[in-house]
């Protein structure tokens, strides 16, 4: 009888697929099946019907019958992971600098899909502005600044096709649930480099964001200032865009990088 331990995987399919996942992990080649279900005690038509979900999705690569190895799939989160963390060990200096300036929140960003990824803040109680995205939070991204950058970025169909999936819901009165409004918006933030949100994903909070540029000059994040609407400071931007590039230098970017 297994031990009840709470750090255990509460749905038994899981936690057979973390066994499965870990054998072929201690393996530099391709594993039999008859390897596998040995070595994680698994009845062998168990461990082939968990290794063909897995290989559904990509998280295992079948190279013949038979035999199994660990997938792309596990590759692309991976470099997903080293880039937020580089991203995130680059930023948070500036990051802290900034927020010495303004004493307002400073968000650092990533795109996930159809939204933006809170991976990092840095704020303090004097801002009096309460911080209602979280670490791990998620927004739109037509709703917010950095969302904006991701979408400025997109060719023009990929912008279609982003505002046909998601139906450009809206959060408050100011937000753009419009295509044709989103398009001017985007030309904007195109020519400009910067991008605004105006009380659009929460009333009361205003945002301005550059982007942070990896070494390939692709954007890979953006870093925003939130503040009440009453206490953005125009004068601000000049830094913020500033402290991005400094990001950017520390992550390989250089101007004549960029395409």
């Amino acid at each position: 009888m297994k031990n009840h331990d709470i750090k255990a995987p509460s749905i038994q399919v899981l936690e057979r697929s973390f066994a499965l996942l870990d054998v072929l992990a201690s393996y530099p080649d391709p594993v039999s099946l008859k390897v596998i279900s040995e070595q994680t005690g698994l009845h062998p038509s168990t461990t082939h019907r968990i290794l063909n979900d897995l290989t559904l999705g990509r998280f295992v690569d079948r190279p013949q019958p038979g035999s199994y190895r660990l997938g792309m799939r596990l590759l692309e989160l991976g470099n997903l992971v080293k880039a937020r963390l580089d991203v995130r060990d680059a930023a948070l200096g500036p990051m802290r600098d900034l927020h010495k300036l303004t004493n307002q929140p400073v968000n650092l960003s990533m795109r996930q899909g159809d939204e933006i990824v809170y991976i990092e803040r840095t704020y303090s109680e004097r801002s009096g502005m309460q911080v209602v995205r979280a670490i791990g939070g998620r927004a739109p991204l037509h709703l917010t600044s950095v969302g904006k950058l991701f979408l400025a970025h997109d060719d023009p169909q990929r912008v279609r096709a982003y505002a046909t999936r998601t139906g450009l819901a809206g959060h408050t009165r100011n937000s753009i649930t419009e295509l044709p409004v989103l398009e001017r918006e985007l030309q904007k933030v195109a020519s400009q480099g910067t991008a605004r949100d105006d009380e659009e994903l929460e009333l009361g909070v205003r945002c301005m964001a550059a982007g942070i540029l990896d070494d390939q000059g692709r954007l890979v994040a953006g870093l925003s200032i939130s503040a009440p609407a009453d206490r953005l400071q125009e004068e601000w931007l000049v830094r913020l865009k500033a402290t991005a590039a400094q990001i950017s230098e520390a992550l390989g970017y250089r101007a004549s990088t960029s395409v």
